[in-house]
Parts: C-alpha cells; sequence; structure tokens
C-alpha cells in the first residue's frame, strides 16, 4: 500500500521530470530580467505557433542527456534541488548522528544504498525467503494469503489498495481496492499491434525471461515461464477499465459490504484476505469489481504452476532496482524502450530519490529549513488569495450559469483548503529501523511502517492535515475530497516563482499553475465534488447541460492536435488537465490586471506587460522529450504534451490575440465565437 495520491486526485505533474538540465538560462543579465529572450524565435509568427515562438531558439540547440528521457526548464529546478538533496544527504551520511535522529535515518538510509559492495554480495539473497515461501504454496488460499503479506510490505502484487476519504462521505477514511497486477504501462499494451507497442512488448518479455534466468533457470525454461506470465497478465487485462474509463469517478465508486464480496468471489475470500491484511472492516470500496471477479476466476482456472511463477516474477521485478546490478540493468533495459533513456542515474542520485520516496518527510524538514524562507510561503498566499479574486470575479461574469450554481461554485471556491511549502505536522518514523549496511531490510521496515500508519486510519475521521506529496516535490495538486490545492515548496522556485521577478512573470508562472489547480475543483471530474468533498451533484439540470456541451468542445478541439507521427492526443483522456490549463491561464491573466503592473504598459526586454505574462507561461512548458517517453505518455497520461499546454488554452484566450495582434489567416487563430470558454 505505497504512499501514492489517490487516483482522483487532480495533479500539475511534470511526468519523468526528475532529471537534470545541460541549458541553464543564457547570463546573468537574462536571470534577472526572468524572461528568456535569447530563446526566442522571432522567424516565427506568435500566432502560428506560440510555443514555438516562445521556445525556438531553444529547441533547435537542446539536446536530452544520455541519462534522462526529457530536458526542459523544469529540470532547471531540479537539478537544483537535486544539489540541495545531495548536500543533506552527503553530510548527514559522512557524520555521526545521534540514534533515531531524522538527521540518523536519512543520512543511514543514503549510506547504505549506496554501499554497492555490500548490495553486490548479496545478489538476490534479500528475496529468496519468498521465492520459497511460493515454492511452497498449494493452492488459492495460500496464494492469497502470499499477496496479503507483500501488500503489508508495500509491495503491491495483483491488486492495489490504498486509505483515503471515502468519496460520498468525505469526513471518514475507508480501504479501497483497485484494479491491477499488470507488468505493462496499462491494458491497451496488451491488444495494441503496432510497432512501437509490439517492441515495448518484446522488451517486457525479454526482462521477465531474463529475471528467471538471473535466478537459476535455463534459457528454455525461463521463456516458458515467461510466455505463459504473459498470457496469463492478458487475461487480467482483459478484465481492466481503460484509462479512460478510470476517469468517471461515479462509475469506479462500488462501496460493498465484506459478507457480500465473500458471495461474490468465495474462492478470493474477502475475509480471509482482510484478516491476513490485518484489517478489520465490515465494508470497503472496489473501484473496479471486473477485475477481482477475473482474479478469482483465476484462482480456480489458471495452473498452480503459472500462479507461482506470476508471483515470482512480481518479486524479482519490484525488487529489482534494490538488488545487485545485474538486477538493476535488467529491469533499465526493459524501461528504456518505454522511456527513451540511454544511460542509468548515477547510483547517488537513485539512492536521493529512494530516501525522499520512504522517510521523505525527515528530509523533507531538513530541506525547507535550509532552502525554502517563510517570506516565499507568505508571497505565495497572497498570489493564492489573489487568484481566488480573480476566479470569483470570472464566476460572477459567466453567461451560462445560472445564479444558484454560480453561489453554490462560489461556496465551494471559498471553501478551498490551502496548503504551501510543506506540511504543518511532520511524518514520525521512529518505528523505522534504519541500518548502515542493510539497505534491502531498510527498505522493508519502512514499507511496513508506511503500510501499518495508513491501516491505522481505516474506518477514523481524515486528518485534513496531511499532504501527499513531499516538500521538495516539482509538481501541486488539488485534492477533490478534502477540496484542497496544494504547492510544495519545490515547485516555488524559478521559472515557476521569484520573489524579484515582474508581476507578469510570477503570475504567468506560479500564478497558472495556482490557477490550474484551483480549475480542477471546478473540472469534469472535480465538478461533480461539493464544498465538503463529497461526490454528490451540486449544478442546476441546464447548467450541468451547458457545462457538458462546453466539455465536448474541449475534448473535440485537443482530439485534432497531433503530436508524433499520426498520433493524436486523446481528447477524453485529457479534458479535466485542458480545462485546467484553459482555466488557469485564464483566472491568473485576470489576477494579473488587478496587480498595478498588470494596469500599466511599460516594456521590460521591449515586451509589455500582458506580452510578458504569456511568455512567462509558454516558457515554464518548454520541453524536449524522447519519442518513446511521448509516445507512453500520450497512451497513459492524462496530461496535454507541453506544446499543446500552450497551444490549446492561447488559442481560446482573447487577450493573447490582442497582446500578440494574432490576425485571420494564422496558425493558432480562432473566430472569437469559436473561443472555448469555460470557466
Amino acid at each position: 500500500m505505497k504512499k501514492l495520491i489517490p487516483s482522483f486526485v487532480l495533479v500539475i505533474v511534470f511526468a519523468g521530470w526528475q532529471s537534470c538540465n545541460n541549458n541553464q538560462p543564457s547570463d546573468n543579465l537574462s536571470q534577472q530580467k526572468f524572461i528568456e529572450t535569447g530563446y526566442i524565435d522571432s522567424a516565427i509568427k506568435p500566432g502560428d505557433s506560440f510555443f514555438l515562438y516562445a521556445n525556438g531558439k531553444w529547441l533547435d540547440t537542446a539536446v536530452v542527456p544520455k541519462t534522462e528521457n526529457q530536458t526542459g526548464s523544469v529540470l532547471e529546478i531540479y537539478k537544483r534541488t537535486r544539489e540541495h538533496l545531495k548536500n543533506i544527504l552527503d553530510s548527514t551520511s559522512s557524520t555521526s548522528n545521534p540514534s533515531g535522529s531524522i538527521e540518523q535515518q536519512v543520512g543511514d538510509l543514503y549510506a547504505s544504498g549506496i554501499d554497492t559492495a555490500t548490495i553486490e554480495k548479496r545478489g538476490y539473497d534479500p528475496v529468496k525467503p519468498f521465492l520459497l515461501q511460493i515454492d511452497s504454496i498449494k493452492n488459492g488460499r495460500d496464494i492469497i494469503h502470499f499477496v496479503a503479506a507483500q501488500q503489508k510490505m508495500n509491495n503491491a502484487v495483483l491488486y492495489s489498495q490504498s486509505v483515503y476519504s471515502d468519496q460520498k462521505k468525505s469526513s471518514v477514511n475507508i480501504l479501497n481496492f483497485f484494479q491491477g497486477g499488470l507488468g505493462l504501462p496499462d491494458r491497451d499494451y496488451y491488444f495494441k499491434k503496432d510497432p512501437a507497442t509490439e517492441k515495448i512488448v518484446q522488451a517486457y518479455q525479454a526482462y521477465i525471461k531474463k529475471l528467471f534466468m538471473l535466478t537459476g533457470s535455463d534459457s528454455a525454461g525461463a521463456a516458458k515461464k515467461t510466455a505463459a506470465i504473459y498470457a496469463f497478465e492478458k487475461q487480467m487485462a482483459g478484465s481492466h477499465k481503460t484509462n479512460v474509463e478510470l476517469r468517471d469517478p461515479e462509475s469506479n465508486y462500488h462501496k460493498i459490504a465484506v459478507t457480500t464480496l465473500d458471495k461474490q468471489m468465495p474462492v478470493l475470500g474477502w475475509r480471509s484476505l482482510l484478516n491476513d491484511l490485518g484489517i478489520h472492516t465490515d465494508t470497503v470500496i472496489v473501484g473496479q469489481p471486473a477485475f477481482f471477479i477475473k482474479v478469482n476466476e483465476l484462482l480456480k482456472s489458471a495452473p498452480l504452476a503459472t500462479w507461482k511463477d506470476y508471483l515470482k516474477f512480481n518479486v524479482l521485478n519490484n525488487a529489482s532496482t534494490n538488488l545487485s546490478s545485474d538486477f538493476e540493468k535488467a529491469e533499465f533495459e526493459y524501461s528504456k524502450t518505454l522511456s527513451g533513456q540511454q544511460q542509468i542515474k548515477p547510483r547517488w542520485e537513485r539512492i536521493m530519490q529512494v530516501v525522499d520516496g520512504s522517510i521523505g518527510d525527515a528530509l523533507g524538514q531538513i530541506y525547507v529549513k535550509k532552502y525554502f524562507t517563510e517570506d516565499a510561503k507568505k508571497r505565495i498566499y497572497d498570489l493564492v488569495n489573489n487568484l481566488q479574486k480573480a476566479f470569483e470575479e470570472r464566476i460572477n461574469n459567466l453567461d451560462w450559469m445560472s445564479a444558484d450554481t454560480k453561489s453554490k461554485a462560489k461556496d465551494k471556491l471559498h471553501a478551498f483548503l490551502k496548503k504551501v511549502g510543506y506540511t504543518d505536522k511532520w511524518r514520525d518514523y521512529s518505528k523505522v529501523k534504519i541500518s548502515r549496511d542493510t539497505y534491502f531490510e531498510n527498505l522493508l521496515s519502512s514499507s511496513e511502517n508506511e503500510y501499518q500508519y495508513q491501516i491505522s486510519k481505516v474506518d477514523k475521521p481524515v486528518d485534513k492535515t496531511e499532504w501527499g506529496l513531499t516538500a521538495s516535490t516539482i509538481d501541486a495538486y488539488y485534492n477533490p475530497t478534502f477540496n484542497e490545492i496544494v504547492f510544495p515548496a519545490g515547485i516555488l522556485q524559478y521559472p515557476f516563482f521569484n520573489p524579484d521577478a515582474d508581476d507578469a512573470v510570477n503570475y504567468g508562472g506560479i500564478g497558472a499553475v495556482i490557477g490550474h489547480e484551483m480549475t480542477h475543483g471546478f473540472d469534469d471530474q472535480g465538478a461533480q465534488y461539493d464544498k465538503d468533498g463529497n461526490l454528490k451533484n451540486w449544478w442546476g439540470k441546464d447548467d450541468s447541460v451547458k457545462f457538458a456541451e462546453k466539455t465536448k468542445l474541449v475534448i473535440d478541439q485537443y482530439d485534432g492536435f497531433v503530436v508524433i507521427d499520426s498520433m493524436h492526443i486523446n481528447g477524453k483522456l485529457t479534458t479535466g488537465e485542458n480545462i485546467g490549463d484553459m482555466g488557469g491561464v485564464a483566472i491568473a491573466y485576470t489576477a494579473f490586471k488587478m496587480t498595478k503592473e498588470g494596469q500599466d504598459s511599460t516594456k521590460i526586454d521591449g515586451f509589455t506587460p500582458d506580452q510578458r505574462f504569456f511568455l512567462s507561461y509558454a516558457q515554464i512548458w518548454r520541453v524536449k522529450r524522447t519519442d518513446e517517453l511521448t509516445r507512453r505518455l500520450i497512451n497513459t497520461d492524462p496530461h496535454s504534451p507541453p506544446m499543446f499546454r500552450v497551444l490549446g488554452p492561447l488559442m481560446n484566450f482573447t487577450p493573447f490575440y490582442t497582446a500578440f495582434d494574432v490576425k485571420e489567416g494564422e496558425k493558432m487563430y480562432k473566430p472569437e465565437k469559436d473561443r472555448i470558454k469555460i470557466w
């Protein structure tokens, strides 16, 4: 039960952007002016492609480093943050710290992870006890017992589970179960026949085979196991909902009594499963019942040998990056077909990410103390409050929404829980046992502690002080059941935010991100939750119809964008994020126009304040990705590619037309009557 943000939480998401960037701002003067004028390609008309106009010269020379799958503006933040975290880790791991202190935990976990001599010597010894347990399995009950034991170690074998607020009774936590069990990115990879997908499938099968050969199987035996496992997963994939279907909160909410589940799926045995998990509850939410019905069937129909091989692969796969280098290399050979990354990251950087993912609040406490100021926190709160006022103004001016629904929308807007920088209640990791020479066991202790922390919340009141991201994370999110917007310290840096920058830059950067997260409360998913975070309709009938009509326009527009080869954006998959981007720009601009500078016309670097606002927005999305990553994200990511996060909103926003004199005949031009305006 990993510490993850629930699937219905809407994030700004910088997919895979934990990497460094070789393309730093051009010079100190550029840093002071904040808009990278050297990246602008003036040969391109702003109205033909504002993304290429704002970033074209950079794109011409930018190279994705071999250890990355993309490069761009956010990577500049990551490189800066990475160095800060490395300084902390180097310091804490090289000094003697009091036992049980956060410095000892952080330093010793990092030290154990970079102790490659010990890790190499151990090979796959750390997982051998689990493989022996699988060998002793005799029936379906044994299978579920083993799966539950792995779940208690945060190893999501077969399915996923988590604890968070009941979407229809948001003040109380409930246990949730979700479809899982697949090794490929999602169900569609098992059924597509295009060359790019088949290449990934072949790499995945080679990876399965390699893991079995590393643990003693000969080539023929490993190939046989691989074929059986892949066929087994394909059967499960057929019961999975698609990524688009998973976006509908109502159809993925099934609150069911455990006694009912036991009757429906007697082989799986829900009551016994919960007992194995150490959880005592009478009711759970099953997101996708068809998947669990399929598991119940496979427990009867699939050969026991196939089940055992499937479980062994899952154990090895989940542990691969924490075992000796031959396992790490096998995993990387597969993963690079999904990402296009040519070389594995340095060991220290990978362990840095492990520390952040395992005891992130311990690392985060040290990080914010050294690298985040209370002044920055206050400035962001001021920005959030200004955008809230701007959003209210925009709601008041809507011509398609009734007065009653406007009133409820404003109630929800003013009920936002606003979190900036870092949590006010750090996690306690005192039960996590960390030693400098037992890396794998350190991770197990952290995982077991996380599991116990999560299940302790089942059927208990929700604690809205909890955060879903660590302080150094370069991201932001909206959580509908908390009705909260969250901005960790990691994202509150240049180019998104700088306290010395002019308002145009900050409102076009972090302001648009804040507006994006606010809009998630009112996108096609978020709009289904009321101000208290309950999945409950609060819309007037006519308002709902008009909103659906506008949403359809967004879907159709993005369906028409071609990203790579003949691959189009999936408008239905990306609907919520596209609405968020459109609303984010609009709300941020309205808030910007409330400032003194927003009402001024003084130029900096030859650009008006309005022009700098839009340039800032375009340059925060400056990114170049590998083709492999682009293809995977089009299939699985609810966010449009960065270029279209610029083009899509701006071609519908009239102030952009005015700022850059966009005319009919230019590629981004849409007649004013056809421009989509929701919020």
